[in-house]
This record gives C-alpha cells, structure tokens and sequence, in this order.
C-alpha cells in the first residue's frame, strides 16, 4: 500500500500543483491528504467530473503548470465530451493527469453499478486514444509511472489516465470539525417516510441515502416495492423521479437527494421547477459532504439551495433544521401547486453498520414497475 503523501509528494516533484474532481470511495484517502495539504486555491472540489476537467483546462491556460483530475471511473461518462473536444492533442492539447479510481475491476467483487463499468473501462480509455497506467503498489515503481505519464503528458499535449486499483492507498483521516446541525440524514429520511402517502413512490439518491431508506423498510417490514434505488448515476434521481410523476400524475413522487448530487447537475433544478408538476416533491438531504466517499467537502451549506429552487420556478420551497419540522413540510407540498422543494439540513456522517439492499436493481425495477402499474 501507498503513503498518499508519499504520493502526493511525488506529484509536486513532477510539476502538478493543481487538483481537481469529485471525490471516489477508492481515492478517498489520497484525496483527504490533497484537502489538508494543498493550498485552497489549488484544490477545487468541483460539482462533476466533466466540470473539473474545465478547471484543469483553465489552469493549464492560466499558470501552465499540470494539472491532477481524479474521479471514481463511473464518473467517466461525464469527462468524454471535454476531454474529446476541448483536452485532446486533436484539438486545443492540453496536458493533464487523470487519476481514476477502478471500481468494478473484473475479479473483484464490487456493487451492481460498477460491474458493467469496470469491464469497460480500460477499452473505453484506449478507444478514446488516452494513454494508460495501471498504477503499482509499490512506490518505487510509482514513482516511475507517474514521471512517466507526466512527460508523456507533456509530450502529446493531452491526458494520461492513472488508474489506482482498490486498497491502493494506506489510511489517512483529516479532522472534519464538528457540526452544528441537529439531526441525522437517517433520522430525516424515517420522519418523511412515516409522512407521506402510503400509495408515493420514493426514488432516492445513490449512495448512503438509498441505503437507509432500504434499512427502515426492512426494519417495518414495509416491503420495497415503492421505492427506486438510485445506485449509480449521480445526480440523475430527481429526473427519474420527475420523469414517473409526470407518466402518473395522480400519484405523489418524492425524490430524497443529496447535495453532492443536486450540485452535480443543477440545471435539473430549472426543469423539475418548470414542469409545473403538482404530484412532485424534491426532498434534499443536505450534510454539506460527499459523505459516502470519504466525506469530502461540498458548498451545499455555502449556497441557498431554496433561493435557487424558488427561481427556478418550484410552487413551495422551505430548509429545515429540525425533524419535527418535517412532517408539517411534507403536509405543505402536498396541497400545494406546482413541485415542492424540502431542505433539510442534517450531520454528516451514518452508522457504521449501514446494510446494503439484499436485492438486485433488476428486482428492485420489476417490484417498482408492477406498484406502479398498481
């Protein structure tokens, strides 16, 4: 296993001074280390991977110096199109290291999400024509890969992916201050459930979310069939969600978000607001991190998410910070015009016991599908 700091050091000797991407379950350590050591102004958690490809463009552009990109290779999807038309030597060249986390490698036993993922990724980056390092766990050899890929970089004036296999990277914690909010994003997630109409379908974010709205019904023996577990695709919940309440508008539709994922496409905000949906209620479930990936930072508790939902057109926004405050929220929005937007506002963090839904998305689909046909 590998130092995170060694590594970083590493970077620093070959001229990157400049990090940016969303942070992966698999890089989470190495990215803890770039948050405590590396100034603010040369880190940026940006809201999608395709978006922190811009930053490393405009950097290169800006100061000249080589950028670092890292991402979890679901997040592949989302770089494709700046990284063909904008990053490529076959058009504005420009250098840059991607460090992308391999979930889903083939012969390792990951979640459904990453499966298909895994067995495509490397075909997919040698189709694109990106040069590629499967990185060692050992640091001398690192080390050279990375001096590698870097002059490589510079050579075709363009990307050179790293790909960092699981378990690369030894511990590193940071302190992650304390927190002056209430209540948990469990705790939020059961008082809405215990709120809403027993006929709502529930479509919830990836990550912790799901997992918890999947936990309660099993405790309460509730069954899952009205619920859609968002497992992958980050940031696309509220348009799948958005999407069933307009097929079936007699239907209450809730989306339990995240604010990792809501800032990763917010122009979803703008449609959701404008679909003058009456049967839509957007909950977020705000803790101000990327909490089922290390915990990295978000602007979630820097920006008004409600101010932004109201100019985009929802009938009824409100934040909260209490769980008592929930149940009357939820008997607002359904009475009220047009889609509805909760924040609730929670600690970051969930136990460490946290199951993981026991069926398939397959099965988790045909459940949903015959509740709706309901």
């Amino acid at each position: 296993m590998i130092n995170p700091k060694l590594y970083l050091d590493i970077l620093f000797d070959e001229g990157v001074s400049f990090f940016t991407g969303v942070p992966d379950s698999l890089l989470k350590d190495f990215c803890a280390c770039v948050t405590s050591s590396v100034k603010i102004e040369d880190h940026i958690i940006a809201a999608n991977e395709g978006a922190a490809i811009g930053l490393a463009i405009g950097r290169y552009l800006g100061k000249g110096d080589l950028p670092m990109v890292y991402l979890q290779n679901s997040g592949l999807g989302n770089i494709v199109n700046p990284l063909l038309s904008l990053a490529s030597p076959q058009v504005y060249g420009v250098p840059m290291l991607i460090l992308l986390g391999w979930r889903g490698e083939p012969g390792l036993k990951d979640e459904p999400q990453h499966v298909h993922q895994g067995s495509v990724m490397l075909d997919m980056l040698e189709a694109m024509n990106v040069p590629t390092i499967i990185l060692s766990d050992d640091i001398k050899e690192l080390s050279e890969q990375t001096k590698d890929a870097s002059r490589q970089a510079k050579e075709i004036s363009g990307p050179v992916a790293l790909v960092a296999r699981k378990g690369i990277f030894e511990d590193y914690s940071i302190d992650k201050g304390t927190s002056n909010k209430e209540m948990t994003r469990e705790e939020s997630i059961i008082e809405a459930i215990d709120s809403i109409e027993l006929d709502a379908a529930i479509i919830s974010t990836t990550g912790m979310a799901s997992r918890e709205l999947f936990e309660y019904r099993a405790l309460k023996k509730m069954g899952h069939h009205r619920d859609f577990l968002t497992v992958g695709g980050m940031g696309h919940a509220s348009q799948i969600a958005l999407g069933i309440a307009f097929s079936q508008p007699k239907r209450p539709v809730y989306c339990f978000d995240g604010d990792g994922a809501v800032l990763m496409h917010m122009g979803s905000l703008a449609i959701s607001g404008q679909s003058k949906c009456d049967n839509f209620t957007h909950i977020l479930l705000n803790n101000g991190v990327h909490g089922s990936v290390g915990g990295q930072p978000t602007v979630g508790f820097e920006i008004d998410f409600c101010k932004i939902a109201e100019a985009c057109g929802y009938g009824f926004t409100i934040k909260i910070t209490e769980r008592d405050e929930i149940r009357n929220a939820i008997k607002i929005s359904q009475r009220t015009k047009g889609p509805s937007f909760i924040e609730i506002q929670t600690l970051p963090g969930n136990k460490k016991n946290i199951g993981r839904p026991t069926s398939t998305p397959m099965e988790n689909k045909e459940n949903l599908i015959k509740f709706l046909d309901g």
